[in-house]
């Protein structure tokens, strides 16, 4: 599961930074939205290997959790902002 998890990110990264030069809207939030799905597999994923025994580190355990959480949550703001307009 890890190894779809970084090439869904890694295809989120690079369709992000050509919305930079493209900057097309929709773009942007397919973008929010499979990072939402991406986080939500990375938090099962983290959490699976934290339980599991696969990570010793709890530093970067946490860290890495903290992470997923921030990410999720602001990919879900930005869903939102997008959806909340009043134009």
């Amino acid at each position: 599961m890890g190894g779809f998890l970084l090439v869904g990110l890694i295809v989120a990264v690079v369709a992000s930074v050509a919305n930079i030069f493209l900057g097309i809207p929709a773009l942007s939030l397919a973008v929010s939205a499979a990072i939402v799905f991406i986080m939500s597999g990375f938090i099962l994923y983290d959490t699976s290997r934290i339980i599991n025994g696969g990570e010793t580190n709890y530093i970067r355990a946490t860290v890495s959790m903290y992470l997923n959480i921030y990410n999720l949550f602001t990919s879900i703001l930005h869903l939102l902002g997008i959806f909340g307009s009043d134009d």
